[in-house]
């Protein structure tokens, strides 16, 4: 993990007006970022996007006051103070290291980047510009993980020793399933363990520790021709001694399979749906969510918006709340408030490097079936 200064403010206190927000990327970035930054109380004044008439359009509908096809052209039209970027991973470096270049603001996507080398380049832009900077690891913010990671952190199972986390979704076994292209090509910096493994990965190193080492698999279930994997096992173990593996697919026929289990040394945590269960030497029972952990229900964005496969993972709109904290957490950094002691702890780009270094061991792992130590790439 990254040190515990990632949580204290990056910036002096800003302006008493609502901060202006340019959102780069009009599929994710319309269905979640948009309504989320809006909930944080940031001001959505530009949409960037490649395609001027979609661009356009999806501004429109979204009451975004200016839509451009690049940065430059957007703070011509109108002054932000910060950008966020839902785009593929492999455009994030230059849009990154662009915006801070400009002394703007960044929260960027995960996958954080198409590898390693671009990742640092974007940390060390970022330290260098002087500004805020975030990646989109939403679920530390989620009621469940966020209860799970202060319930270890509070010593509730003893120890951590064995760790279990699964995702079976069936969601393009089916030919004629559509995914976006970073998902399937992999020159892309995706795949399913982009889409997927990151989330794993990052819940993974703030509630149990570091990965130490990695060893793992990348098959395709459902080969439709893609260079990029639909699947992926992950065997590790962390610096803090806990052994554990990640699975999961898009491309296996069968039902929904999602699993979330810590064991420790005095007892086990894990999640069933929204709630997390305990179970030691008392039984069972669920934890209590504690009211600064509790986000409202998800708000389902405009159904007329999807259009592909992929989509409708965000059609229950999931993803609103705990990204709504999130853009609050960064909107509280740039103004030089402090962050709570008991909050989650804001991903800043540090964590998108090291996060970046375990999902390249993984991948230098699968391609050379060997075990792999993610420092060793660092």
């Amino acid at each position: 993990m990254t040190d515990a200064q990632d949580s204290r403010p990056a910036a002096r206190p800003g302006p008493s007006r609502p901060l202006g927000l340019a959102v780069i990327g009009t599929g994710f970035g319309c269905i979640t970022h948009v309504p989320a930054f809006r909930d944080a109380g940031f001001e959505v004044r530009a949409l960037i996007g490649r395609d001027r008439a979609r661009t356009v359009e999806r501004a429109e509908r979204f009451g975004i006051p200016h839509a451009a096809t690049s940065l430059a052209e957007a703070l011509a039209a109108t002054d932000v103070d910060a950008v966020t970027i839902a785009t593929p991973p492999h455009t994030h470096a230059d849009l990154a290291i662009e915006a801070v270049s400009r002394g703007l603001h960044v929260v960027c996507e995960k996958p954080f980047a198409a590898d390693l080398s671009q990742a640092r380049k974007m940390l060390e832009a970022a330290e260098r510009a002087g500004v805020v900077h975030q990646v989109g690891t939403e679920f530390r913010y989620g009621t469940p993980q966020a209860l799970l990671a202060r319930e270890i952190a509070a010593g509730a199972i003893g120890t951590p020793k064995l760790a279990t986390l699964l995702l079976h979704l069936p969601m393009f076994a089916a030919d004629g399933a559509e995914a976006p292209d970073w998902w399937t090509d992999g020159t892309a910096g995706g795949g399913w363990l982009g889409a997927q493994g990151t989330h794993m990965i990052d819940q993974i190193r703030c509630t149990l520790g570091e990965f130490e080492t990695v060893s793992a698999g990348l098959p395709v279930v459902a080969d439709r021709g893609q260079t990029a994997e639909d699947s992926f096992t992950v065997h590790f173990r962390t610096v803090t001694g806990v052994d554990g593996v990640l699975q999961s697919t898009v491309g296996a026929w069968g039902p929904l399979m999602m699993t979330t289990r810590i064991a420790g040394t005095t007892g086990t945590l894990w999640l069933e749906g929204d709630r997390v269960r305990r179970a030691d030497a008392a039984g069972e029972h669920d934890v209590p969510v504690p009211d600064d952990l509790a986000n409202p229900a998800p708000v389902p964005p405009p159904f007329d918006f999807f259009a592909t496969t992929y989509d409708w993972l965000h059609a229950t709109g999931i993803d609103r709340a705990p990204y709504a904290r999130l853009a609050d957490v960064f909107r509280r950094r740039i103004l030089g408030e402090e962050i709570g002691p008991h909050e989650p702890r804001p991903a800043t780009f540090a964590d998108g490097v090291a996060g970046q270094a375990v999902l390249d061991a993984i991948r230098l792992s699968a391609a050379e079936g060997r075990s792999v130590r993610p420092a060793d790439l660092a």
